[in-house]
């Protein structure tokens, strides 16, 4: 395929090993909900909150707590970054096997790097500087910060703004897949955080068992 002026990348389950810091922050989150008296019951299932990366957060609470109220919702999305911040700082979290090297190895080609997530601004940014990748990225686009309703809206936002005339989205969920293909773009899935459904992929003009594996398709 003809090298790209420029690549997309989704965060969580594509560039960073988010259980790695989630999961800690997730069962501390829910240990000072039933604190506050907001949450009462057992901690959900892990898997219901990895099973929704990718998804904005308002989704992934209705997955994770449904019965629960909208003021616990809202307390569980500030509680969780919190832990998460604090995580960060305490050097939690990692990311995949050859990220940061191939990111390398794009820039070094001129690629341009950006970042189109569903998080939340600080969560973002604060992954992206703690790992030591900001200088590599041109942009770092999240649905917190620009308050988009889907990822094709925010992937399109991002190429207009900087005016991308090709690219390619790489990530692993079925949002990525719809935001790469709904603008046009070389779709790479990766397929290997664990985290998509059945089918989700499906679409992909690439799919990649691991990261490194995007230089050999340029």
């Amino acid at each position: 395929m003809p090298q790209p002026e420029a690549m997309l990348f989704d965060l969580d389950g594509t560039l960073f090993k988010t259980e790695t810091l989630l999961l800690p922050a997730y069962h501390a989150t829910f240990d000072k909900l039933r604190e506050m008296g907001l949450y009462t019951g057992e901690t959900p299932p892990e898997e219901r909150i990895l099973g929704a990366l990718g998804m904005l957060l308002e989704h992934i609470w209705e997955r994770v707590m449904p019965e629960a109220t909208l003021e616990a919702r809202r307390q569980a999305d500030l509680l969780l970054l919190q832990y998460q911040m604090v995580g960060l700082q305490q050097g939690q979290g990692v990311l995949y096997e050859g990220v940061a090297e191939t990111l390398q190895a794009l820039h070094a080609k001129g690629i341009r790097l950006f970042v189109a997530s569903n998080g939340l601004e600080d969560y973002v940014k604060h992954v992206v500087q703690a790992k030591g990748l900001g200088e590599l990225f041109e942009g770092l686009y999240s649905a917190g910060q620009y308050r988009t309703r889907s990822k094709v809206d925010l992937v399109r936002l991002l190429l207009d703004t900087h005016h991308v005339r090709s690219a390619w989205m790489v990530g692993d969920r079925s949002s990525d897949v719809e935001a790469g293909l709904a603008n046009g773009l070389t779709v790479a899935a990766c397929d290997y955080a664990g985290f998509r459904e059945q089918g989700e992929l499906e679409g992909a003009h690439i799919r990649i068992r691991h990261f490194a594996d995007l230089l050999d398709h340029l």
